[in-house]
């Protein structure tokens, strides 16, 4: 390699941008792609929320296969829509509002006894 030859390298924080713009774009082409077959074909709510849930899921795993740090988040949201759908898909006849408030609350009191 001689002093002209220069070779560029792209930085990992920018390298990681990338991927990840290109994980959240594909991640709402799914969406909307899903929203509007689903709207299409008359599934009911309970398929088109566990579809929703599958696309979240597979945007989780596809984000730790490219080593980007898995959220939290969006793994809470995507197990909220997956039990919305399986709720919806057997007709439960108690409300899921209720059991998820149930929930939340819970979980923030039983946070004030542990442990930082």
């Amino acid at each position: 390699m001689t002093e002209n030859d220069v070779e560029f390298e792209t930085p990992p924080s920018s390298t990681n941008k990338g991927i990840g713009r290109r994980l959240d774009a594909a991640g709402w082409g799914l969406f909307f792609i899903w929203v509007g077959i689903s709207l299409l074909m008359e599934f009911s709510w309970g398929v088109g929320l566990i579809g929703v849930a599958a696309i979240i899921f597979l945007g989780q795993t596809a984000r730790r296969y490219f080593g980007r740090k898995l959220e939290k988040f969006w793994v809470i949201v995507g197990v909220l829509f997956l039990l919305g759908g399986v709720w919806e898909l057997y007709q439960v006849q108690v409300g899921l509002g209720p059991i998820l408030l149930i929930l939340v609350g819970s979980a923030l009191l039983l946070s004030l006894f542990r442990r930082r």
